[in-house]
């Protein structure tokens, strides 16, 4: 049962991870980091990504133009850029890991210490990974609020508002963090098991000599 339990925790934590790695990637490239509707002509939406600005309009569809300078980008969108990446690569780094130390994989089943090593691992890389995806999307989403609420500016003047991008963000970084800390669980799991079985067969051990006997008791 106990080892049931610890592959069914494996799986959901590299299964979560899976997902929240995929969402990751998506949110890098997803061009809807913000969102910007006009007033004066509802026809028209504004959206930004970290790569490219794109307009939609009724008549002509949706047109995007990729950002000419890295260096002319705010502040916040530079460092996006790099820590979505940086997400993107430790999860890949981080499901290997956990994928080779799963229990179901026989590969270096001899070698029980290097695959709880190899799950503890993938499990905090990525860790590391949903909190590289939080930081950006939480940060864009931080200056929306601010200049959303921007006194100096006039109320007439359009504000951007969060785009769908940043929720699929939030998705990622929370399930990257769950599957992670499940993997670390079914780690920590694997060598309790492991040492109550080896209890037991310590204790099979040491009372062998009295069954060779025929009997229980030490002292025939």
């Amino acid at each position: 049962m106990a080892l049931v339990f610890r592959v069914a925790m494996q799986f959901a934590g590299l299964l979560l991870s899976l997902l929240g790695w995929v969402l990751a990637i998506i949110t890098t490239y997803l061009p809807h980091w913000k969102n910007l509707n006009l007033d004066l002509n509802e026809m028209e939406n504004w959206t930004v990504g970290l790569w490219q600005a794109c307009v939609t309009q009724e008549e002509v569809g949706t047109q995007c133009k990729d950002f000419d300078s890295f260096l002319a980008l705010p502040a916040e969108l530079r460092v996006s850029r790099v820590l979505m990446f940086l997400s993107n690569g430790l999860g890949l780094l981080g499901l290997l890991a956990a994928g080779l130390g799963l229990d179901c994989l026989r590969l270096g089943e001899s070698r029980r210490g290097l695959k709880k090593g190899l799950l503890i691992l993938g499990g905090t890389v990525l860790w590391a990974a949903g909190v590289a995806a939080l930081v950006p999307v939480s940060w864009v989403a931080h200056r929306t609020v601010q200049e959303f609420w921007d006194e100096t500016v006039p109320e007439i003047v359009p504000r951007w508002e969060f785009g769908e991008a940043l929720f699929l963000g939030w998705f990622a970084g929370f399930f990257l963090l769950l599957g992670g800390g499940l993997l670390n669980c079914a780690a920590c799991s694997t060598q309790a098991a492991r040492a109550s079985g080896h209890y037991t067969g310590a204790e099979t051990l040491t009372q062998c000599p009295y069954l060779e006997n025929g009997t229980a008791d030490p002292r025939v």
